[in-house]
């Protein structure tokens, strides 16, 4: 049965507001129009409905034009246009991104002092990505309707979806507008739908400040954490979020209609996710990304979207100096990149400067949790070059070649994610750090064996992730504007953070 389905058009006019809160407000109106239309098109064709003609529906844009250099307050690196244009960005999920949006947008009147104009774009809304979470529609498509499918509605385009503008090669069409962000709407939507996939978790439990390992150990011990802090009623903390949207509320608060939702999965996810909430998002995420340079890309590519202030890498390497124990520390200040899973994106002729902040609160972290101060700091944690590798078994290549390559560049220690890390967030201007564990040291003979490993890790994995933690509270004290460093930002960057 064919029926008519009126779709919105995107040829409405704009409008034009002074006021973020009301330029906010519009984008999210915007939004859910469209994304109500998609739902209700797509509930009636799971019924059994076919429209007579596709189903559209668009994402929001926001755009502002200015003829004068912009007067930015100097302390930030955002938030303002490099010179006179037309710059435009297509924004997904206002509701999620309300509070980033909304200071980007008040910066942009602030220091442009322009009206921002809101209106429907001409790019399509994918109608995988209109699901809500616990939407499950396609699933109950026979596979005929599931091929009509790609007539009726508009799918996701990978060639919307590239980092062009991130990677620095974007290049404008004649008359097109300069972009005001990093990724475009699709882009972002793209990225959410994955990190659901990937972690287990919804993207809006995910905070502001990220750790990363590649041992389920620190996972087992942060969850320890969680539990502790929920079990305080003094704890700034408000929820632990596990894999599943599984909520844990802190003692004394009520729980919340979303909470029921939660269902713990049959197996853990590729890379499970766990949030540790404040009401402000500014609390803690940890995720197992696993071992390998790929699958630190690929998390790193889609936390990206969140602009995240800061992610950090706490996990174990292979010491490469006769003078380090197993359980000393790494604080990498360099990093040999042999990991090649970014050698497109990121050439390597780019160097990945450490960011003085992060370094400066992983230091303080070490000396507050290990109780020690120079000199004694410095016999267990070293300072130095960090070598990623996306080959496990290096050790077995001939001629020593690796080895000769690590003593050139004055490694200090080795893994297989660091380095990546670290380079994405060069990549997408998300501040980043290393803080690693000498787990063992392959060149010297000394690695782990069972047992040993056992009671290497009950030793040292629950003072690291606290380590890993305190610096997130020494940079959480000093404020994200210091965090979103000018090294981070390139010629002609986009207003958004």
């Amino acid at each position: 049965m064919a029926i008519n389905t009126p779709t919105p058009s995107h040829k409405s006019s704009s409008m034009f507001h002074t006021d973020a809160p009301q330029a906010l407000a519009h984008v999210q109106q915007l939004y859910r129009e469209q994304i109500d239309h998609l739902r209700a098109a797509m509930q009636r064709f799971v019924a059994g409905e076919t429209p007579a003609a596709p189903v559209h529906a668009y994402y929001p844009f926001v755009r502002i034009k200015t003829t004068t250099v912009a007067h930015a307050d100097t302390k930030l690196t955002y938030g303002f246009v490099e010179g006179p244009g037309t710059y435009e960005a297509t924004l997904t999920r206002p509701d999620l991104f309300a509070s980033y949006f909304g200071e980007q947008l008040r910066l942009l009147i602030l220091h442009h002092q322009v009206a921002i104009e809101v209106g429907l774009s001409d790019k399509p809304i994918p109608i995988h990505f209109s699901f809500a979470d616990n939407d499950h529609i396609e699933g109950s498509l026979s596979p005929e309707r599931r091929m009509l499918m790609r007539d009726v509605f508009d799918l996701p385009d990978l060639e919307s979806m590239d980092d062009g503008i991130a990677n620095g090669t974007w290049r404008p069409h004649p008359g097109e507008a300069l972009p005001l962000s990093l990724f475009t709407a699709p882009r972002v939507d793209y990225s959410l739908h994955r990190l659901r996939h990937y972690t287990g978790t919804a993207p809006e439990w995910f905070q502001n400040f990220v750790l990363f390992t590649n041992y389920q150990f620190y996972i087992d011990e942060f969850i320890r954490l969680g539990h502790a802090e929920m079990a305080n009623e003094d704890s700034d903390y408000i929820a632990f979020v596990e894999p599943g949207n599984v909520i844990t509320r802190r003692k004394g608060l009520p729980a919340e209609a979303v909470d029921e939702l939660g269902t713990a999965p049959p197996r853990l996810p590729q890379m499970p996710g766990y949030h540790l909430v404040r009401a402000d998002s500014s609390g803690i995420t940890m995720v197992n990304i696993g071992v390998g340079p790929a699958n630190a890309k690929t998390i790193t590519d889609h936390i990206a979207v969140l602009r995240p202030h800061a992610w950090m890498m706490l996990g174990h390497c292979a010491g490469l100096r006769n003078s380090q124990q197993l359980g000393d520390y790494v604080l990498a200040h360099a990093y040999v990149r042999e990991d090649h899973v970014l050698d497109e994106e990121l050439p390597l002729w780019v160097p990945i400067p450490a960011l003085a902040e992060i370094q400066v609160a992983l230091q303080q972290a070490v000396a507050d949790i290990t109780q020690m101060e120079r000199p004694d700091l410095k016999r267990i944690m070293r300072t130095g070059t960090v070598a990623s590798t996306d080959n496990r078994n290096w050790e077995l290549l001939p001629d020593n070649l690796p080895q000769r390559r690590f003593s050139q560049s004055r490694a200090v220690a080795l893994d297989m994610e660091s380095a990546t890390i670290a380079a994405n967030g060069f990549r997408f201007r998300v501040p980043y750090g290393t803080l690693l564990c000498v787990s063992d040291k392959p060149l010297h003979g000394e690695i782990k064996l069972p047992g040993m490993a056992n009671h290497f890790y009950r030793e040292r994995v629950d003072q690291h992730l606290r380590i890993g933690m305190r610096a997130v509270e020494i940079l959480r004290e000093g404020g994200s504007d210091r965090l979103h460093s000018r090294k981070l930002r390139s010629f002609d960057e986009v207003a958004f953070q």
